[in-house]
């Protein structure tokens, strides 16, 4: 008998405080791409984000952005990354899914607002995201 894996549904809930330094943190490092780390909880897929890590030894430019992973603490609080897109594209490339880190992946794009940042899935399936 064969036993078929239930999916979870996904959901990302990203509090106001962590949007707003995600917001901040964006626009000072614009036009380069910018990265963090997103600390939080997750249960039967609902993710919650309250906090930001800026990822040590972090580098960027343009059209990229990443750290070591080695040089990270053990933390069981991270769920996943945010980094930004300058050109104003929030779809995850294939260099994004091949370094894909955690539960989730954010991207806000270009002007940065509530309204510009997506969550993803390891596979470049969209999550649902709430900002609270």
């Amino acid at each position: 008998m064969l036993f078929k894996r239930r999916e979870l549904k996904r959901h990302v809930t990203i509090k106001r405080q962590a949007m707003d330094g995600i917001i901040s943190y964006c626009k000072i490092n614009h036009p380069n791409e910018a990265i963090l780390i997103l600390k939080g909880k997750s249960k039967k897929g609902n993710i919650l984000v309250e906090e930001l890590v800026v990822p040590p030894f972090s580098h960027s430019g343009p059209t990229f952005a990443g750290f070591p992973h080695s040089f990270l603490p053990f933390d069981l609080s991270y769920v996943g990354t945010i980094h930004s897109h300058p050109g104003g594209s929030a779809e995850p490339s294939v260099t994004d899914l091949n370094n894909f880190f955690g539960l989730v992946s954010v991207i806000i794009k270009w002007p940065y607002n509530d309204e510009d940042i997506f969550a993803w899935d390891s596979k470049g399936g969209s999550i649902e995201l709430t900002i609270k």
